[in-house]
């Protein structure tokens, strides 16, 4: 497929070429100097359809300008302790490096119950990190590994993981579409670990939804996953819910997801720093950013909806139902 791709890529970059102000800046801030990259990833996103492709990228640059996500980095979450329960309730930290120099992002999904702050703080923070991660994190990868580096690890811990998930599904439904739509093709792999009988419940009924592309990038792992994580990572790279048997934090282990994890501290001082800079903080003591969430494409519709409907079916599943706390082995993806 190598000819196909390269001619798909000639003819996404003419198209680009025609771009004017503000596009054209804003693309800019999504390239980050490697426009080549940015134009795969969308074509991958749309199986190398330039025309698709095309429409996607616009589509998010002109989100992107009507959500001012350009500046998003220059707009702390005021004050500090709203910052922090958000910490506490949106649990994801970056732990370290893979082996080949990939960022490694842990995701508490099934304890982040999302209900300390509005659905529009949630969303600015994800979109912080997601910024932070193009601009300075995996620059500052492939700096310290002597490569270009455009993609991260993720390790996605379902400890916790109940049938009365359904708020945290519809939070994680609205992440999701803004990084399909916006961040497409930033993550590698997904690690899912510590896995209940409720995921695998829900797995077996989304996997054959998915696009084969998807499959490939999501690995099911047994219980909390070490033996393989540490294939692609080094040990003190491993999140804290993976370096045990069993689920849960070590008291021993610096806690990634806290507020005063150094990762954290660095990218809250980051967008202090920003805002300073560009003198935005007053403005920003009357409230989060509300920022417009694209509408999931029929693909991502259609798997929300069967969760939720698989959810419910559980609900009503009697006492089999007791075995939602107990960790199964899944034979992986």
């Amino acid at each position: 497929m190598a000819a196909p791709s390269e001619e798909a890529i000639k003819q996404f970059s003419a198209l680009m070429e025609q771009l004017e102000e503000p596009l054209k800046t804003t693309f800019q801030h999504v390239h980050q100097g490697y426009p080549r990259g940015t134009l795969v990833r969308f074509l991958k996103a749309r199986e190398w359809n330039v025309l698709k492709a095309h429409k996607m990228l616009m589509d998010s640059l002109n989100w992107r300008l009507q959500n001012e996500i350009d500046t998003v980095l220059a707009k702390p979450i005021l004050p500090p302790d709203l910052y922090r329960s958000i910490r506490d309730t949106l649990l994801v930290g970056l732990t370290g490096y893979s082996k080949q120099g990939q960022p490694v992002y842990a995701f508490g999904v099934g304890l982040s119950t999302f209900d300390k702050a509005s659905v529009h703080y949630y969303l600015q923070s994800h979109i912080q990190m997601n910024e932070y991660r193009d601009r300075v994190v995996l620059p500052g990868a492939s700096e310290m590994f002597g490569k270009q580096i455009n993609t991260c690890l993720k390790v996605m811990d379902m400890t916790g993981l109940k049938l009365s998930a359904l708020n945290q599904i519809k939070m994680l439904s609205t992440i999701t579409a803004v990084d399909d739509l916006n961040y497409p093709e930033k993550t590698e792999t997904y690690y899912i670990v510590n896995a209940p009988y409720v995921f695998s419940a829900c797995w077996k009924v989304v996997k054959p939804l998915l696009q084969e592309r998807t499959k490939k990038k999501i690995k099911v792992l047994s219980g909390p996953g070490r033996d393989e994580l540490l294939k692609v990572m080094d040990y003190q790279t491993l999140p804290h819910f993976c370096k045990r048997e069993g689920s849960g934090s070590s008291s021993d282990e610096v806690d990634c997801y806290s507020y005063d994890h150094p990762f954290h501290q660095q990218l809250y001082n980051f967008v202090k720093q920003q805002a300073q800079s560009q003198d935005t903080v007053g403005l920003l003591k009357q409230g989060s950013m509300h920022v417009k969430v694209p509408t999931p494409d029929l693909e991502e519709a259609k798997i929300m909806q069967t969760i939720e409907s698989e959810l419910q079916n559980l609900r009503g599943g009697g006492d089999g139902m007791s075995r939602s706390f107990n960790r199964i082995t899944i034979e992986g993806p």
